[in-house]
């Protein structure tokens, strides 16, 4: 079997067999296969597609490259979640707690953010002694014991996807949805659960800018995720507007322990409650709206907050953090954006927000810059809402003094203010089953 010929047949049109994508998986994982001759596979896949069949054998390839974790000793009851990205979003904390909290065995792996993006190990960092690296039998052992436990993503898992996402971000072939979907699904076989609940962000602060786009890529994830024996759901949520009203590491702490003590609500509990009912409807089989029901009783009674505390304390977090959280430390510098007029907030650019945050240091533009975990945003004022001339419509956070100036700068640029009020958003989209 050639490479070569991989690559005309996919140029050609065709489809490819299973031993042909295996060879090329396997091929290069371990090396034997150059850079170019994948980038020109991506390229040919690209422009011609994959089969379901095609990608199906392309995500179990990519999971089986590396580390597989097997949950099977908690049957049906093991549940994962995954976001395809956005600013705010501190869903992970609020769901899998509520979903655990009911019975659910969460076993979950999660990785850092990068970008505009943040990442719920970034946020889990920002909880002193919280060990995010645990040793296999005993992540598995906690799962069996208290329900949950959250961990960084191992260093072998899914190699495949590794090695093709990096050449796939400097060959101008990211945007395609065969390579997402094996990209995101392989890392979620990988991790072993058998009910995955997908959060699908859609808008300007995600990487699918339309529902249109939004609902494709859903589809075909969970497609994909049933050819591979998985119970899927995916949620379009609504990503033209952060999520809630923190962004930044502790802050989004902060504010998931709001939620999760009943303290707050509004769209981030909204969204959180619609992720848990469906992830607790396929784990045990129930109607929606009694799954539902569960969730909102879940909050609403304490027990997600209880098994919160409960799982941070197993893996040497301070729980008086949770218990109190302005014993988290405060940024030396801080700052509000006030309205240059009077008006209404017509739209927020979510992604440009996401960049300010990074700029005060609350996220990372390489891999290897450090975190300032202090750091952050507070929205006062979100898409909707009337302001006037004046008034204060965040409050920025940073150990950058210097920083200041631009953010605000860029904090302002990214909404669009005007003299009437927008058309209600919603903030889920669909759900595709």
């Amino acid at each position: 079997m050639r490479m070569y010929d991989i690559i005309e047949k996919k140029r050609d049109g065709c489809a490819l067999s299973d031993e042909e994508i295996r060879f090329f998986i396997d091929g290069y994982t371990n090396g034997v296969i150059p850079d170019y001759q994948a980038s020109a596979l991506c390229m040919a896949i690209f422009f011609r597609g994959m089969t379901d069949r095609e990608i199906s054998v392309l995500t179990d390839a990519m999971a089986r490259s590396g580390d597989m974790i097997d949950l099977s000793r908690f049957g049906t009851l093991s549940a994962d979640k995954h976001s395809t990205g956005g600013v705010g979003d501190k869903t992970s904390l609020i769901v899998m707690p509520i979903v655990a909290a009911l019975g659910a065995k969460v076993a979950k792996m999660t990785g850092r953010g990068l970008g505009h993006t943040g990442g719920t190990v970034d946020k889990l960092e920002s909880i002193p002694g919280y060990q995010i690296a645990l040793e296999s039998e005993r992540f598995l052992s906690q799962v069996e014991e208290i329900g949950i436990s959250l961990v960084g993503q191992s260093g072998n898992l899914t190699p495949a996807d590794k090695k093709l996402y990096a050449l796939r971000d400097v060959t101008a072939t990211v945007n395609s949805i065969p390579l997402i979907t094996s990209s995101i699904m392989s890392k979620k076989l990988a991790a072993g659960a058998k009910n995955i609940v997908l959060d699908v962000k859609v808008g300007s602060g995600a990487f699918m800018k339309t529902p249109e786009d939004g609902k494709a890529l859903a589809e075909k994830m969970v497609s994909i995720g049933k050819l591979c024996g998985r119970n899927m759901t995916a949620v379009l949520t609504n990503m033209d507007v952060p999520l809630g009203h923190n962004i930044g590491n502790a802050l989004e702490v902060q504010e998931a322990v709001a939620v999760l003590k009943g303290e707050s609500r509004g769209d981030l509990r909204e969204v959180c409650v619609v992720l848990a009912s469906n992830l607790i409807r396929m784990v045990f089989d129930l109607t929606a709206e009694e799954a539902q029901r569960r969730a909102v009783d879940a909050l609403d009674s304490g027990a997600a907050f209880a098994k919160m505390k409960e799982w941070i304390g197993a893996q040497g977090g301070d729980i008086r953090y949770l218990d109190d959280p302005f014993l988290f430390p405060t940024a030396a510098f801080s700052d509000t954006v006030k309205s240059p007029v009077s008006g209404y907030i017509q739209k927020m650019d979510a992604e440009r927000i996401g960049t300010v945050s990074v700029m005060l240091g609350a996220g990372r533009e390489t891999k290897d810059a450090t975190i300032d975990y202090s750091a952050g945003i507070i929205l006062r004022k979100k898409v909707g809402e009337r302001v006037e001339a004046g008034e204060i419509l965040c409050t920025l956070y940073t150990n950058r003094e210097a920083a200041l100036a631009d953010a605000a700068e860029h904090y302002l640029a990214a909404l669009t203010i005007g003299d009437t009020a927008p058309e209600a958003q919603p903030l889920i989209y669909e759900i595709v089953r």
